[in-house]
């Protein structure tokens, strides 16, 4: 797809593609029914006339039978999957929508000029020497502040930044979005933002039919408010667009690690590294010789990394537990200090002179001040952390999720003990958290310097995170898991298996663990600036020169000098930083994503030019990285064989939900995974997508916010085998190996069965759950990651949810990397680098050992799989005790040909616990909270 023309000064720009000053579109305010299902039967609809020449022409009479006009709107609907390149332009002649600040502003003027006396503070023009006269200057008028809001059906897509005091707006911004959505119009609402919401001034349309097309489309568009009519004689806004199909693209023939340019995920932050070197894991330890010959011992190798640190130590986490132990099980000899806990090692090396700081969410429902302390909803022990090192060198400190500074303060905290406002700017505060996980070290390069090496990925410091592929229930719960026994769902004192976690981490040498570094940085200032209540924090020990500048120390390697001080530009990719040379086989190319606001950190620029130069996204006051969510769609589309994900939620895409479909959950991933398929399934090629998930949200799932959560998950299980069934059956498949959604689409969970140990039988006369009764749970997939035709792999933070993928919520941090050498494009067949090795790794864990594990998109694999967990499922629920194969189960759902959804006949509610597995809806929770 070419770039759209960037002359946007000139009315005369692109005149040979500008079109007339009416709407392209038909208008109906006939809502849509699902249109999503239609998606593999879509037909080309007649273009609509461009010589419109009145509103009722435009605006046709809708029918008033439901029949019809279901049927209307269904005709009407075009199926936008593809890329849009979008600018925003300018308005004209928009009404004043703040008449009444006016008038107050004239009743209070003595006169309509203001003299401005004469002072050294004032600007004057300096005329016929240098001669200074006091200006005259009317005074400001009060005015719409003006936005536009880019919204396709359920959704706002775009959102420019404000003009204050303007009827003739400039906003001149570019926006790239990735859309995957039915529509019959995109609207273009032109809003006035005032200090209690915004105010609808009108909307302009564009046909969706027309933008399918591909041509570019650039003009001046009425904005029509909502009596029908201009709110202003010839109000409009100027546009320019341009689509780009997604299976028209380029971009997406080959996979990211295949692409010839080798630029990885496009539009991002943080470009994509060279000369990296990337280290899996899977759980915090794995026993030598459990597994596959891989390196997989992520604590062990944390807490070696902390050990050797010479000058810095930083840690990011939603949760860091000064009691852990992060070695428990040696197995080779420990470090110096590896027999203490975290916050006993990292006091130890603070003494030694390294830097230490720690970043950790401040949870506001957890207090610890005076004689009012309690633990908090969250039990992230962050109030227990900060009190065990406030008078150490270790400075710890704890960073509410604030919205944004721009914000008032009163913004900021409206929320607080009102959980159920909807404005994501008083809710920020109270119900989204600093979700990102990462660990900084220095640690040896080659020679005698240091290099910074980060650890990223799903796994917390804290407690309850302690786990090895076995996934023990009831051994060693005395030894291993003394002081940390972790069991959510049952309440306290409650005889019952720990809760077992499986998790994914990773680390980092080479240039991206320097943007893991420029992220905690930009994170720091910001915390540190500002504290409880946006008031600012007097100066402290840990100010801005608490951060070690590695620039100055000549023998750690860094990056060159930034333009800015602050870092709001990125530096280039600097091969003094590689450890893997180019033509080593074992290199990896690495890139950075991020979910986050301006609100969370100090280092993004201003609106305009510069952001946009940066991928930052302009919404409203905020600019923000929604890079995370960037990085799932297009590795999601350039998919070619097939998609394994590991994660512990799995919501989206509501738009295409079968009911709420305003939740607010528009993240795109459920519905780009359902469209891959079933474009596969039209070119008769296979593909298959393999989604592990917990079997309920952590807690209680009968509760209304687990229950909740798992509605949204059935509604986006439904959305998506329906585009998956709709597609089988439009190319009218009769070979019955090919004729069930089932052989594309499959969701999964974990579970155990351990015989209890004589040292744990003793139920001591405590309450006994069912659990401990029949010897089996569930284990809890913490785990963030997507692995794609074994050649490109995604980790991290970040959940598949709305709260983790928007970039407003909860902030997130993630990579995506490849193997150049171990690549389709490069070997010619399947490659079996070192993502191959990770997802046999985890698959034998889950799974055990077959042939057909190396074919995963194969419908030979995809049924052995399906068979395993479906008899796994019936041995984990069956009274008497069967070991199991591995600890894959099939996720408690049935699905039939038509792809419609519902639970397992007899397994309605979760074993030994109970709730509903397709969960319910709440009316007292807010959307926001659990999508």
């Amino acid at each position: 797809m070419g770039p759209i023309s960037r002359d946007l000064k000139s009315p005369k720009a692109s005149r040979r593609h500008e079109v007339s000053e009416t709407p392209l579109c038909f208008s109906s305010n006939a809502k849509p029914i699902n249109p999503v299902f239609f998606v593999a039967i879509q037909t080309p609809q007649p273009q609509p006339s461009l010589n419109c020449g009145s509103y009722s022409d435009l605006h046709p009479p809708v029918p008033r039978h439901p029949a019809a006009m279901a049927e209307m709107t269904l005709e009407l609907v075009t199926y936008l999957h593809g890329d849009l390149d979008l600018h925003i332009i300018e308005a004209r002649r928009l009404p004043n929508m703040d008449l009444v600040s006016e008038r107050f502003r004239r009743c209070f003027t003595a006169c309509d000029t203001i003299t401005i006396p004469h002072s050294s503070h004032s600007r004057h023009t300096e005329s016929d020497g240098g001669e200074h006269k006091p200006q005259h200057s009317r005074p400001k008028i009060i005015t719409s502040d003006s936005y536009v809001t880019v919204m396709v059906p359920e959704t706002t897509v775009a959102r420019t930044r404000v003009i204050k005091n303007s009827q003739n707006p400039q906003w001149n911004e570019h926006f790239f979005i990735p859309l995957a959505h039915p529509v019959i119009n995109l609207e273009f609402q032109v809003k006035d933002n005032d200090l209690f919401g915004a105010e609808l001034i009108g909307t302009a349309k564009i046909s969706a039919e027309k933008i399918a097309t591909g041509e570019l489309i650039s003009g001046w568009f009425p904005i029509i408010g909502s009596s029908g009519t201009p709110p202003k004689p010839d109000s409009a806004i100027r546009i320019e667009l341009k689509f780009s199909p997604f299976e028209k693209n380029p971009l997406y023939k080959h996979g990211i690690a295949g692409d010839p340019e080798h630029r990885g995920v496009r539009h991002t932050y943080f470009p994509l590294r060279k000369g990296s070197s990337l280290r899996l894991y899977q759980d915090a330890h794995v026993p030598h010789g459990l597994l596959p010959e891989i390196e997989l011992d992520g604590r062990k190798d944390i807490c070696y990394a902390i050990s050797e640190a010479h000058h810095l130590i930083y840690i990011v986490g939603w949760s860091v537990f000064h009691k852990v132990r992060l070695i428990r099980e040696p197995t080779r000899p420990l470090p110096r200090g590896g027999e203490l806990t975290l916050g006993d090692l990292l006091k130890y090396k603070s003494e030694e002179g390294v830097r230490v700081l720690l970043l950790v969410w401040d949870d506001k429902t957890s207090h610890d001040k005076f004689f009012f302390k309690t633990a908090g909803m969250m039990g992230t022990h962050d109030e227990e952390t900060r009190k065990f090192f406030k008078h150490s060198s270790v400075n710890c400190v704890l960073a509410t999720r604030y919205a944004s500074s721009k914000l008032s303060i009163i913004k900021q905290q409206a929320g607080f003990g009102r959980p159920y406002l909807r404005d994501s700017a008083s809710v920020v505060g109270t119900l989204f958290t600093h979700h990102q996980k990462c660990v900084l070290v220095d640690t040896q390069a080659h020679g005698n310097n240091r290099k910074i090496t980060a650890f990223i990925g799903g796994l917390d410091l804290c407690d309850g995170r302690y786990d090895t592929p076995e996934h023990r229930l009831f051994r060693d719960v005395n030894t291993v898991f003394k002081d940390d026994f972790h069991q959510p769902t049952f309440p306290a004192g409650t005889k019952a298996p720990r809760q077992p976690w499986h998790d994914l981490h990773c680390r980092i040498d080479g240039p991206a663990a320097y943007d893991v570094l420029i992220n905690f940085e930009q994170r720091w200032r910001k915390a540190t600036q500002w504290r409880e209540f946006g008031l600012k924090k007097r100066a402290s020990h840990w100010h801005d020169d608490a951060l070690i500048k590695i620039d100055r120390i000549s023998w750690i390697l860094s990056p060159p000098l930034s333009v800015s001080k602050d870092r709001t530009t990125i530096p280039e990719d600097d091969p003094a930083l590689w450890v893997q040379r180019e033509d080593d086989p074992e290199d990896w190319h690495v890139q950075i994503f991020r979910s986050i606001d301006s609100g969370s950190l100090k280092g993004f620029p201003k609106a305009g030019p510069n952001a946009e130069a940066q991928n930052l996204i302009c919404s409203k006051n905020l600019l923000i990285d929604k890079s995370i969510q960037t990085a799932y769609i297009q590795a999601i589309r350039s998919a070619q064989h097939f998609i394994y994900i590991e994660n512990q939620y799995f919501l989206g895409s509501s738009y295409a939900w079968p009911d709420y479909r305003n939740a607010g959950a528009d993240n795109l991933i459920p519905v780009e995974l359902a469209l891959k398929i079933a474009s596969k399934i039209k070119a008769k090629e296979r593909f298959a997508v393999y989604v592990v998930l917990p079997m309920w949200p952590e807690g209680d799932p009968k509760s209304a916010a687990m229950q909740e959560i798992l509605f949204w998950q059935s509604q986006t299980m439904q959305a998506m085998y329906d585009i998956v069934a709709k597609a089988l059956k439009s190319v009218q498949l009769q070979d019955s190996h090919h004729s069930h959604p089932q052989d594309y689409l499959n969701f999964y969970c974990l579970g155990n069965r351990e015989k209890l140990s004589e040292e744990t039988s003793n139920d001591n006369g405590a309450s006994v759950s069912d659990a401990y009764k029949y010897q089996r749970f569930m284990i809890y997939v913490h785990a963030k990651g997507m692995v794609v035709d074994d050649e490109y792999v995604i980790l991290g933070s970040a959940n598949i949810n709305q709260r983790s993928m928007a970039g407003t919520k909860d902030t997130e941090i993630a990579m995506g990397a490849y193997q150049p050498h171990y690549t389709w494009a490069e070997r010619r067949k399947h490659p079996f680098g070192q993502i191959y090795g990770y997802r046999m790794s985890l698959w034998a864990e889950h799974l055990g050992k077959d042939p057909c594990f190396g074919e995963p998109e194969s419908l030979e694999c995809v049924r052995t799989v399906n068979g395993i967990a479906e008899e796994n499922w019936k041995r984990f629920t069956s009274p008497d005790f069967t070991q199991l194969q591995g600890h894959l189960l099939k996720y408690p759902l049935q699905v039939d040909a038509d792809g419609k959804v519902g639970p397992l006949p007899g397994h309605e509610n979760f074993p030994d616990v109970g709730g509903k597995v397709i969960g319910g809806h709440s009316a007292t929770l807010p959307d926001t909270l659990t999508t």
